[in-house]
Protein backbone atom coordinates (compact mmCIF):
# COMPACT_ATOMS: atom_id res chain seq x y z
CA UNK A 1 0.00 0.00 0.00
CA UNK A 2 2.76 2.32 -1.11
CA UNK A 3 1.49 6.39 -1.73
CA UNK A 4 -1.55 5.39 -0.02
CA UNK A 5 -3.28 8.19 1.64
CA UNK A 6 -6.64 6.63 2.96
CA UNK A 7 -9.09 4.75 2.31
CA UNK A 8 -12.28 6.03 0.90
CA UNK A 9 -15.63 4.98 1.00
CA UNK A 10 -18.29 6.96 -0.80
CA UNK A 11 -22.16 5.97 0.16
CA UNK A 12 -24.20 6.52 -2.90
CA UNK A 13 -27.54 7.18 -1.00
CA UNK A 14 -30.16 8.92 -3.10
CA UNK A 15 -31.20 10.87 -6.16
CA UNK A 16 -33.27 13.70 -6.13
CA UNK A 17 -35.57 14.92 -8.58
CA UNK A 18 -33.64 14.27 -11.32
CA UNK A 19 -33.61 14.52 -14.73
CA UNK A 20 -36.51 12.41 -17.42
CA UNK A 21 -34.14 10.70 -19.89
CA UNK A 22 -36.89 8.31 -21.17
CA UNK A 23 -39.77 10.69 -22.15
CA UNK A 24 -42.12 8.01 -23.35
CA UNK A 25 -42.36 6.83 -19.59
CA UNK A 26 -41.80 9.97 -18.23
CA UNK A 27 -38.73 8.61 -15.64
CA UNK A 28 -35.08 7.13 -15.81
CA UNK A 29 -33.16 4.30 -15.30
CA UNK A 30 -30.63 6.12 -13.45
CA UNK A 31 -26.80 4.94 -11.47
CA UNK A 32 -23.96 6.74 -10.72
CA UNK A 33 -19.86 6.46 -11.81
CA UNK A 34 -17.40 6.97 -9.51
CA UNK A 35 -14.44 8.16 -10.64
CA UNK A 36 -10.95 9.05 -8.81
CA UNK A 37 -7.50 9.08 -10.53
CA UNK A 38 -7.78 6.42 -12.64
CA UNK A 39 -9.96 4.34 -10.59
CA UNK A 40 -14.10 3.78 -11.57
CA UNK A 41 -16.45 2.01 -10.07
CA UNK A 42 -20.29 2.13 -10.33
CA UNK A 43 -24.03 1.89 -8.21
CA UNK A 44 -26.83 -0.54 -9.56
CA UNK A 45 -28.98 1.06 -11.89
CA UNK A 46 -32.23 2.03 -10.45
CA UNK A 47 -35.19 1.79 -12.77
CA UNK A 48 -38.45 4.02 -13.75
CA UNK A 49 -36.96 6.39 -11.00
CA UNK A 50 -36.53 9.72 -10.75
CA UNK A 51 -36.11 9.65 -6.88
CA UNK A 52 -33.55 6.53 -7.06
CA UNK A 53 -32.43 5.16 -3.75
CA UNK A 54 -29.06 3.48 -4.47
CA UNK A 55 -27.53 2.93 -0.75
CA UNK A 56 -24.41 1.67 -2.18
CA UNK A 57 -21.32 1.62 -1.21
CA UNK A 58 -18.17 2.19 -3.68
CA UNK A 59 -14.56 2.13 -2.50
CA UNK A 60 -11.28 3.24 -3.85
CA UNK A 61 -7.80 3.94 -2.73
CA UNK A 62 -6.88 7.56 -2.42
CA UNK A 63 -3.10 8.29 -3.33
CA UNK A 64 -2.86 11.93 -4.58
CA UNK A 65 -4.71 13.98 -2.34
CA UNK A 66 -5.36 16.71 -5.44
CA UNK A 67 -6.82 14.45 -7.02
CA UNK A 68 -11.39 15.40 -7.26
CA UNK A 69 -13.65 12.45 -7.13
CA UNK A 70 -16.03 12.86 -10.01
CA UNK A 71 -19.60 11.39 -9.99
CA UNK A 72 -21.52 11.41 -12.78
CA UNK A 73 -25.04 10.28 -12.85
CA UNK A 74 -26.41 8.61 -16.28
CA UNK A 75 -29.88 6.89 -17.75
CA UNK A 76 -28.96 3.42 -18.36
CA UNK A 77 -30.70 2.91 -22.26
CA UNK A 78 -30.55 -0.62 -24.11
CA UNK A 79 -30.35 0.35 -27.55
CA UNK A 80 -28.38 3.32 -27.51
CA UNK A 81 -25.17 4.95 -25.26
CA UNK A 82 -26.55 5.92 -21.64
CA UNK A 83 -27.51 9.56 -21.36
CA UNK A 84 -25.92 11.95 -18.86
CA UNK A 85 -28.15 13.14 -16.65
CA UNK A 86 -25.11 15.53 -14.74
CA UNK A 87 -22.05 15.12 -12.59
CA UNK A 88 -20.85 16.92 -9.37
CA UNK A 89 -17.07 16.91 -8.17
CA UNK A 90 -15.54 16.63 -4.15
CA UNK A 91 -12.15 18.03 -3.30
CA UNK A 92 -10.55 15.58 -1.37
CA UNK A 93 -8.06 18.57 -0.19
CA UNK A 94 -10.29 19.95 2.99
CA UNK A 95 -10.24 15.84 4.36
CA UNK A 96 -6.65 15.50 3.90
CA UNK A 97 -5.71 18.51 5.74
CA UNK A 98 -8.09 17.92 8.77
CA UNK A 99 -6.18 14.67 8.99
CA UNK A 100 -2.32 16.36 8.86
CA UNK A 101 -3.76 18.92 11.14
CA UNK A 102 -4.75 16.70 13.61
CA UNK A 103 -2.47 14.56 14.74
CA UNK A 104 -4.56 13.27 17.96
CA UNK A 105 -7.80 12.91 16.57
CA UNK A 106 -7.73 9.22 18.25
CA UNK A 107 -8.31 11.06 21.08
CA UNK A 108 -11.44 12.79 19.99
CA UNK A 109 -15.01 11.71 20.70
CA UNK A 110 -16.65 10.47 18.07
CA UNK A 111 -19.28 12.65 16.42
CA UNK A 112 -16.46 15.53 16.93
CA UNK A 113 -16.81 18.67 13.96
CA UNK A 114 -14.04 18.91 12.71
CA UNK A 115 -14.32 21.41 9.91
CA UNK A 116 -17.44 22.83 8.18
CA UNK A 117 -17.85 23.06 4.48
CA UNK A 118 -19.55 25.66 2.83
CA UNK A 119 -20.34 25.36 -0.76
CA UNK A 120 -18.18 27.23 -3.27
CA UNK A 121 -16.55 26.55 -6.90
CA UNK A 122 -14.40 23.49 -5.87
CA UNK A 123 -17.30 21.49 -4.80
CA UNK A 124 -21.02 20.61 -5.32
CA UNK A 125 -22.06 21.10 -1.87
CA UNK A 126 -25.88 22.00 -2.59
CA UNK A 127 -24.99 23.55 1.79
CA UNK A 128 -22.95 23.58 4.40
CA UNK A 129 -22.34 20.26 6.23
CA UNK A 130 -19.17 18.93 8.31
CA UNK A 131 -16.37 16.91 8.46
CA UNK A 132 -16.57 14.91 11.17
CA UNK A 133 -14.36 12.56 13.52
CA UNK A 134 -16.00 8.67 13.81
CA UNK A 135 -14.90 5.46 14.66
CA UNK A 136 -11.21 5.78 13.20
CA UNK A 137 -12.02 7.87 10.28
CA UNK A 138 -13.77 11.01 9.33
CA UNK A 139 -16.64 11.56 7.52
CA UNK A 140 -19.13 13.74 6.05
CA UNK A 141 -22.90 13.73 5.13
CA UNK A 142 -23.51 16.27 2.28
CA UNK A 143 -25.94 16.91 -0.54
CA UNK A 144 -24.84 17.08 -3.88
CA UNK A 145 -26.08 19.55 -6.60
CA UNK A 146 -25.92 17.96 -9.91
CA UNK A 147 -23.95 20.53 -12.65
CA UNK A 148 -24.46 20.67 -16.38
CA UNK A 149 -28.37 19.73 -15.95
CA UNK A 150 -31.79 21.03 -16.17
CA UNK A 151 -32.09 19.77 -12.51
CA UNK A 152 -31.34 17.33 -9.43
CA UNK A 153 -29.10 16.51 -6.03
CA UNK A 154 -27.64 13.14 -4.73
CA UNK A 155 -27.59 12.78 -0.92
CA UNK A 156 -23.70 11.31 0.00
CA UNK A 157 -21.80 10.60 2.48
CA UNK A 158 -17.58 10.24 2.51
CA UNK A 159 -15.66 8.23 4.76
CA UNK A 160 -11.90 8.47 5.01
CA UNK A 161 -10.07 6.13 6.87
CA UNK A 162 -6.46 6.79 6.93
CA UNK A 163 -3.87 3.93 5.58
CA UNK A 164 -2.58 3.31 9.42
CA UNK A 165 -5.97 2.96 10.95
CA UNK A 166 -6.91 0.15 8.16
CA UNK A 167 -3.68 -1.74 8.39
CA UNK A 168 -4.82 -1.97 12.43
CA UNK A 169 -8.35 -2.80 11.69
CA UNK A 170 -6.83 -5.56 9.55
CA UNK A 171 -4.48 -6.41 12.01
CA UNK A 172 -6.77 -6.63 14.71
CA UNK A 173 -9.28 -9.16 12.27
CA UNK A 174 -6.62 -11.45 11.71
CA UNK A 175 -5.62 -11.71 15.63
CA UNK A 176 -8.68 -12.18 16.25
CA UNK A 177 -9.35 -14.73 13.70
CA UNK A 178 -5.87 -16.67 14.92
Amino acid sequence: MEGVIGILKLTIKKGTNLGVRDWTRGTSDSYVIATLDHQKTKTKVVRDNCNPVWDCDLTMIIKDPKAPITLTVHDKDTFSDDDNMGVAHLDLSPYIECMERRADLHDLPVGTKLETIKPNEHNSLAEESYIVWNKGAITQDMVLRLKNTETGEMEVQIEITPVENHLLKLQDVIVEAE
